[in-house]
């Protein structure tokens, strides 16, 4: 096993790296075009490009999971101990938090520099249901049938589709709702819609879960 100290900085430095990539590249979009639209494409297009990077890249170090809900999803299927699942969530908070700091400070912003950007509603908070759900079923879809080295190219793939086909664009990450809360630019979410959107993740990681029970037999454990 790793070193826990190297697998916290990994999962610090992915969410820290990711959450960067989609405050910063929705800033530049912001200030690029005055079209909601492009601003989402390019967004997607940057989001899209800091997934796929930064799970490749830390995959093999943490398992490069850079989401509370991932990781308690591994800790309810004893893959990871409650210690250290919860200094993930830690070391994840603290990057996404870093990151969106990082990139207000690239774009000459206060350093926090919160959000006033209410994401609300039922409709976007079954739009982050579906995210989460999905996100899940096909992590612990690939992970149960020991197919663990599609998961950078398949997550990447859904949040590209999540961010067109669902309401909330498709946060399905705790850490990240946080972070981008820092930021009162495109990509962000007011502090006061935050918790909701965690309470739909987290529902949206049960449901993830209970379908992957559901479909796949735990082949990864079958073969131990």
């Amino acid at each position: 096993m790793k070193m826990l100290h190297r697998r916290l900085l990994a999962e610090f430095l992915g969410t820290c790296g990711i959450v960067l990539v989609v405050v910063g590249s929705g800033i530049m979009a912001e200030r690029l075009s005055q079209d909601v639209g492009v601003q989402l494409l390019a967004n997607t297009i940057a989001t899209t490009g800091g997934l796929l990077l930064f799970i490749y890249l830390f995959s093999s170090i943490s398992g490069a999971q850079f989401n509370p809900v991932v990781t308690a999803t591994e800790f309810f299927d004893k893959r990871i101990n409650a210690g250290d699942a919860v200094q993930y969530v830690v070391a994840q908070v603290a990057g996404a938090c870093a990151g969106a700091m990082i990139a207000n400070i690239m774009f000459s912003l206060d350093v926090v520099n919160l959000s006033t950007k209410v994401r609300s509603g039922v409709p976007q908070y079954v739009g982050e249901v579906v995210a989460t759900a999905v996100l899940i079923l096909l992590i612990q879809g690939c992970i149960r049938t020991n197919r663990t080295a599609a998961i950078p190219y398949l997550v990447p793939a859904w949040i590209t589709a999540a961010y067109w086909c669902t309401s909330s664009t498709s946060f399905a990450n705790p850490a990240v709702s946080v972070g981008r809360s820092l930021s009162n630019t495109f990509a962000g979410i007011r502090p006061g819609s935050v918790p909701m959107f965690v309470v739909a993740q987290c529902i949206g990681a049960v449901v993830g879960m209970l379908l992957a029970r559901g479909v796949f037999i735990d082949e990864s454990k079958a073969s131990q």
